[in-house]
């Protein structure tokens, strides 16, 4: 039988002792969809470079305040803590350094600007939000914990064996100094090549803080409002949740593993939130859609729903929100 490299326990309901699975919904489609939608002719142009100023953040923040730095990677500040999300400064999103999708924004802070680093969050271990390269300065640099599901760890160990790490599964709560975070599913998958398919976990994270509960999903795809909805039943509306909105087509290859923004609106009026951001657009091109779509979309979806701009807000790399209370 297979061995799985990164993750031994027990079957559970979306573990059958080798790979990981979504309990419900469509699993990801497989190579010759792949290419398929590789040849269809349709990836719209994206510029080579677009124009971004990046921000120096402050030391510490009391309240909440998120950053964006490009992609899935933001600093979020909350309660005197610093946390970055699926940290990504490395120009490709790829195995190797002369291939891959090649990043368009520079990050929206710069290394050597970021404040003291308390934690890192890692959704899954796709490269556009596993970045070991990153990883290995952080580590050097800033020494933060990382959380994360099931099986990343292993990854991120091979690379940087000290590390500090805590991991848990769907369900679990892991400290993070004064803070809670608690993985949830969301409807995704993973890889590091072609043959560790779904061999770690992904997760969404729900943090609870003083300042409000705080929702970051890397990727999902909608999967009938689950993902929200378990949420919002679990632990209330969040005051803020990072929301994906890019990466969706063509639909017919995508829809089961990245939403669109049109459900990205829907899963923020399901949730409850007070405020949104969306992200997972116009860093890396690892689509079809231009890079303009998103925001342009969302903007669509939310007016359809009757929900205020100011409350889901695209970010640009640079950009600084102080969320409202």
């Amino acid at each position: 039988m297979p061995r799985n490299p990164y993750h031994s326990g027990p079957v559970t309901d979306h573990f059958d002792g080798l790979r990981f699975f979504n309990p419900e919904g469509a699993p990801p489609k497989g190579f010759r969809d792949m290419l398929r939608w590789q040849r269809n002719g349709e990836r719209q142009p994206w510029p080579a470079s677009v124009a971004v100023t990046p921000a120096k953040p402050a030391p510490r923040v009391d309240d909440l305040t998120v950053t964006m730095v490009g992609h899935a990677t933001m600093l979020v500040q909350v309660a005197g803590l610093n946390i970055l999300t699926d940290p990504v400064w490395s120009d490709r999103a790829s195995p190797v350094r002369f291939a891959g999708p090649k990043r368009v924004a520079a990050p929206g802070i710069a290394f050597s600007d970021l404040p003291e680093i308390d934690a890192v969050l890692l959704s899954h271990n796709h490269y556009d939000h596993l970045d070991i390269a990153t990883l290995r300065r952080l580590k050097a640099s800033h020494d933060p914990l990382l959380l994360t599901p099931l099986g990343n760890d292993s990854i991120v160990a091979k690379a940087i064996p000290d590390m500090r790490m805590a991991t848990g599964d769907w369900g679990d709560a892991l400290p993070l100094a004064h803070l809670t975070l608690h993985l949830e599913p969301c409807h995704h998958w993973s890889a590091r090549g072609m043959r560790d398919r779904s061999m770690a976990l992904w997760a969404s994270f729900l943090l609870d803080t003083p300042r409000g509960r705080i929702l970051h999903i890397g990727d999902t795809g909608f999967d009938g409002g689950r993902p929200y909805t378990r949420i919002r039943d679990r632990h209330g509306a969040p005051r803020l949740a990072i929301l994906p909105v890019g990466a969706y087509a063509p639909r017919w290859f995508m829809r089961d593993q990245h939403q669109d923004p049109h459900e990205a609106a829907e899963g923020f009026a399901l949730l409850g939130a007070a405020h949104a951001i969306g992200h997972h657009w116009g860093t890396f091109q690892l689509t079809d859609e231009s890079r303009e779509a998103p925001p342009d979309l969302l903007a669509e979806a939310l007016a359809a729903r009757a929900i205020p701009r100011a409350r889901f807000r695209t970010l640009n790399p640079g950009d600084v929100w102080v969320i409202p209370a």
